[in-house]
Formats: C-alpha cells, structure tokens, sequence
C-alpha cells in the first residue's frame, strides 16, 4: 500500500511534534523520543540522527510497504502507529478526546480513503471509507478474553438464541465477513428459494497475488447433527448435502469482471454447534476433492470472531420489512 508524500509528511509531523504552535495538540518527541515511539508500535527502527520529519515520512512508507492483512487495510504495524500517536493519555491543549488532535489526522487521511475514530475501548481505528472495513492487527480468536469482550460475548450469545436466519445472516454474518476482508458479499435471500441453488451467500476474497477466491455459505439457525432425522430445531447434516453438491457445483455471475465462477470453497455455518459425527458424515459423504472445499463455522468460531474484530452487537428488529436488506 502506498500513501502520497504529502500525507505521510502530515502524519510524520504529527508524531515529531511541533513545539512552535501556538496550541499544539501532539506531543514533541526527540531523537530517542521516536525511537521509543516506534518500539512502543512493535518494531525496531531507531532514529539515525538525521531530519526527523523526513526520517518518520521514510519509516512510515516502509512500513506501508508490508503485506496488508486484508484487502482495502493498510498492514498491522501502521495500525498500531495511528493507535500509538492518538493514544488519549498524550492529549495536548484538549480534553482526552482529542477532537482538535482527530481532526488533523483526518483531513491527512481523508486523500488515502480513510478516517480515524474513536471505539469504546478508548483507542483510535482507521475505517476505510468506501467499503466501512476497519483496520487493525490480526486478531487471535482463541486468545483468552477481557472482562468487556465476555460480556459482549454474553450479549451475542443472547442475539443467537433469538434470532431468526435471516437475522444470524444480515446482522452477524454479513459484517463479520467484511470485517474479515471479504467483499461483493451478496445474500440470496429467503423469499425467492428458487435462486440460492444451495447457497445463503456468495462472496469473493482476494489474495496479496491478487488471485480471487469465491465463496458459497450455507447457513444454519440452530445445530447440525447426524441423527437418523431432525429433532425439533436441529438440522440434519444429510438436509444440507445436496445443498453442498449445488453450490459447488454451480456457477456464480460475477458483475465486477462480467463472467460466470464456480465456487472456490463452500462454508457450512451454523448458529449453534455442528457436531463431529456431522461433519465426518458430510467428509465420508463427498469425494476427496470436495472434501477439501468444505469449511465449517459454528457459533463458538461466529462468537471468537465477533469479539476480536470488535463488532458492535447487533439490536434485534432492526431488519427492515420483509427481513431483505438491499445490495
């Protein structure tokens, strides 16, 4: 990823300082000051002594130059820097808010397609404007949890056992794959049943080489078992295998390079648990090469998710009517 000179001299000089101003809202760091600066964001570069706004301006445009961790995201590291310098326990000449501190930051970015903002944990985010995409390091799901994100967890534990399909699809699902990186993520829908052809959603991904993944999901309210049928709420894993044959089987039209694709991949997602007997039926089920085209997700993998991308919880009835949401 590349920023044009102009913003990286901007947020270069944010992070030196600038003593001179009459109210400045950064704070002044010096030659060892930068040093600890950027071993605070994870990473080893040290001030050689020379200009300093110039030598920030080179430091950030190598750090640009790492791989993204999604698309439409700037790399870890420079997240971490804008989380460094807006970090609210340096406010200047403001509150701890820093609104004068937020409001230069974003007329920098705004030429890069980004906007810096506050979250409730108090630290500052970079949100790509066009695609909503929040930026920040790579999250491990399985990493022990804060006080805050259990009680988030709760609150969408909550949301999952009232929520309808559609719900678990348009208000969890759709923003937790964009947070991921996804994008043209497009839902069938439920009202017309004849053209999801085994799929609840398609999406794309693509890869550093620029190479493009697509994406079939079929979606499941409640748990998927192997039991000679379905109990009450639980689907059986044998309802949805024709549903995985269509979907790999059958093509996607692509709008943005105007072709039709095959599903790369096909997800099996499940708002509650999908059980080992499932999905070892489903694997004993297909051939060796779909086999390898399946993923699962559960609700233990939707809830780990949710909370390490920081997603706000969503509100039951806010669906529009007719539980369709425009694309």
């Amino acid at each position: 990823m590349q920023f044009k000179q102009r913003t990286l001299m901007q947020i270069a000089n944010m992070i030196c300082g600038n003593p001179d101003l009459e109210k400045p809202f950064f704070v002044y760091r010096s030659s060892g000051r930068l040093t600890e600066f950027f071993m605070d964001c994870d990473t080893d570069y040290v001030h050689d002594g020379s200009t300093r706004q110039f030598w920030v301006a080179d430091t950030l445009s190598s750090i640009l130059a790492e791989p993204q961790p999604y698309p439409n995201t700037p790399p870890g590291t420079f997240a971490r820097v804008i989380e460094r310098l807006m970090d609210q326990a340096d406010a200047q000449n403001e509150g701890p808010d820093r609104p004068g501190a937020l409001s230069m930051l974003t007329a920098a970015l705004a030429r890069e397609g980004f906007e810096p903002f506050y979250a409730d944990d108090k630290k500052c985010y970079l949100r790509h404007i066009l695609t909503n995409t929040v930026a920040m390091a790579p999250a491990n799901p399985h990493r022990p949890f804060s006080a805050a994100e259990l009680a988030r967890r709760e609150q969408l534990t909550a949301y999952l056992d009232a929520a309808s399909e559609d719900e678990l699809i348009e208000e969890v699902l759709l923003p937790l794959f964009r947070q991921l990186g996804f994008h043209r993520i497009t839902a069938a829908g439920h009202k017309d049943k004849a053209l999801e052809y085994g799929k609840d959603i398609w999406m794309k991904f693509t890869l550093p080489t620029q190479h493009v993944l697509y994406f079939g999901i079929q979606v499941k309210k409640d748990k998927l078992d192997a039991a000679g049928m379905s109990k009450g709420s639980n689907a059986n894993i044998a309802e949805i295998y024709n549903q995985v044959v269509m979907m790999l089987g059958h093509e996607v039209f692509d709008p943005e390079i105007g072709k039709r694709v095959l599903v790369d991949h096909a997800f099996i997602v499940a708002g509650g648990e999908i059980t080992k007997q499932a999905r070892n039926w489903l694997g004993n089920k297909l051939d060796a090469t779909k086999r390898s085209q399946i993923m699962f997700m559960d609700r233990e993998d939707i809830l780990n998710l949710f909370v390490v991308t920081n997603l706000p919880v969503p509100v039951r009835g806010s669906l529009p009517p007719e539980n369709e949401v425009p694309f």
